[in-house]
Formats: structure tokens, sequence, C-alpha cells
């Protein structure tokens, strides 16, 4: 599909764009993501790329697969993709002149993008923030995405300090309401072929609402969060003058890498009410979760080493 010197300068190309911000281009997505792929798999081989340069270069696989998914491609065709990309590099061997121009040049264009402290992965309604905050002891969000439902906004995505980022959902309820828990609700993988897009729901431009990007409830899988407090104001946004914190289990947050870019998740907050327990949902863009995760993966203090 590609020779190993045109591989080199498109991830050369795609660096630069992916470091400008930029959504990715739907008619080479699936071409950039061979080429990523090809560069990963020559790198697990042959061991290419110091961790931060790796790290980078797994996030904008990850970024070009879900652009590849968004623009039309299926699962099953990136997977082959992949899996040809795996066996061109092991054909081409480690000691290949091509590889080692490729990675020469692959290293050059992602070593100023694995020192950006931070990167934006915009989605068809809503973007993730990824972030590399400094190891200072302090609680940060590492990858968040913001919303608002009804009169309430919540953050929710990966927080913590150190190796420690679990899943979290920090919300502000207006009328000063206290929740007594919460629950993540996503597709269950392992029950279905793929995801459920309601295309009726669909508005003049093709875009589904989040709400229409959810499974039945036969097919779902559900995470109750294991954790509630107060939400700190490390973690609270400086508009808001109070929240609740909730963290999930840390098998949420695979669960929720393994979804398709195109699907959405609900968090429902549980208050106790006169009739029995009353619930309020926020919904999230699943979207490039998976290369804003792979991004804040490795810390400042390493990435500057």
């Amino acid at each position: 599909m590609a020779t190993w010197r045109k591989v080199a300068q498109g991830l050369i190309s795609a660096a630069t764009l992916a470091a400008a911000g930029p959504a990715l281009a739907a008619p080479t997505a699936a071409s950039l993501f061979y080429e990523r792929a090809l560069m990963t798999a020559a790198d697990a081989s042959c061991r290419l790329f110091a961790p931060p340069v790796a790290a980078s270069l797994a996030a904008a696989k990850a970024q070009a697969r879900g652009a590849a998914l968004r623009s039309g491609a299926d699962a099953a065709s990136l997977q082959a993709l992949e899996a040809r990309a795996a066996a061109t590099a092991q054909t081409a061997g480690c000691g290949s002149p091509d590889i080692a121009l490729a990675a020469t040049r692959v290293r050059s264009a992602f070593d100023g993008y694995a020192r950006l402290d931070a990167m934006r992965y915009p989605g068809d309604t809503a973007e993730w923030f990824a972030q590399r905050p400094a190891d200072d002891g302090l609680s940060h969000w590492r990858l968040s995405q913001r919303t608002r439902f009804g009169w309430d906004v919540m953050v929710f995505g990966l927080a913590g300090r150190g190796p420690a980022r679990p899943l979290m959902a920090v919300a502000s309820f207006a009328d000063g309401a206290r929740p007594y828990g919460a629950r993540l609700i996503l597709r269950d993988v392992a029950r279905t072929m793929g995801p459920y897009l309601d295309t009726r729901e669909a508005d003049l431009n093709g875009r589904i609402p989040l709400d229409g990007r959810l499974p039945p409830a036969s097919a779902s899988r559900v995470f109750n969060a294991e954790a509630l407090s107060p939400a700190g104001s490390d973690l609270r946004p400086a508009d808001l003058d109070d929240g609740w914190a909730f963290r999930f289990p840390a098998a949420a947050s695979d669960a929720l890498a393994a979804l398709d870019p195109r699907e959405s998740v609900a968090v429902e907050f549980l208050f106790a009410g006169d009739g029995g327990d009353e619930t309020r949902t926020a919904y999230v863009e699943v979207g490039d979760f998976v290369a804003g995760r792979a991004f804040q993966s490795l810390g400042r203090a390493l990435v500057q080493r």
C-alpha cells in the first residue's frame, strides 16, 4: 500500500497536522491508519522508538482509526489493514535500510509532538481535552470531556495523580440536589456485533444525537460508581461552586476504550425520591478517547527527559 519512504513522509505530515489539532481528512484516514499501524508494528518488533515517541505514535494511530471509522470504514477492514501492516513490517525485517530511514523521519516528526503538554480531540458534538500535567502530587484531569445536561454540568474522564488515573465523573447540580450514586452505561462488546447508531434520529447533516448512539438495555453493560465524595477544587471547574465526584472501577476505562468512536455512553446520577429513585442522565461521546488516553499516559517529566 505504501513504500517505507512514503510511509515516513506521510507520518511527518500527519504529525504536523496532529500537533496543529485539526480533524484528519476523511479521504486519507484509512491510509494514515495503515502507515501508523505499519510503524507501530515495526517498533514492536525492532524497538525503534523511545517511550514518549512510541506513545505519541500509538495515540496518532488510534486517532487515525477513529477518523477512518467516522469516514465510513468498517472495523473488519481496518483490522485487515492492521494485519497487513504487521505482515509487511515482519517481512522487511529490522535490518532494512528503509525501516531505518522511516524510523529516523518518524522519530524527528513525533519528537515535538511527544513534548506537547496538551491536545484537543474534536468529535461530532464534543471534544476530549488531554493533558500531561506536572507530577506535583495534586490530582488533575488528564483526559476530560465537559457536557451540560439540563441545568446541570458534568466533567467526565481520567483524573488523579501519578500512575493512578481512574475514570471519574464530577457533576454539579443547579438545584443543589445530592445524589447517592451514579452508574456508567455502555455497549457490551461481548454481546454485540458493533455500535448501535439510530440513523432515524439524524439531523439534515447526518449527525445522530448522543442519546441515539446507545444500545438497548439488553445489550448494555453497567458499571456502578465505587466511590462518592464532594468534589475538590482540583477537579471541579473554576466556574462551579460545588459538585460531587464519582470514581468508577478500573475495568470501566478499558470497556470505554473498546467502543467505536461514533458511539456514546450514559452516566446516570441517582437520587432518592418520595416515589422511588430518580435519575438524571448525561451523555458522553466516545470519540477519540483511546487516542487521548494514549497521549496522557506518559507524564511530563518522562517526556522531557
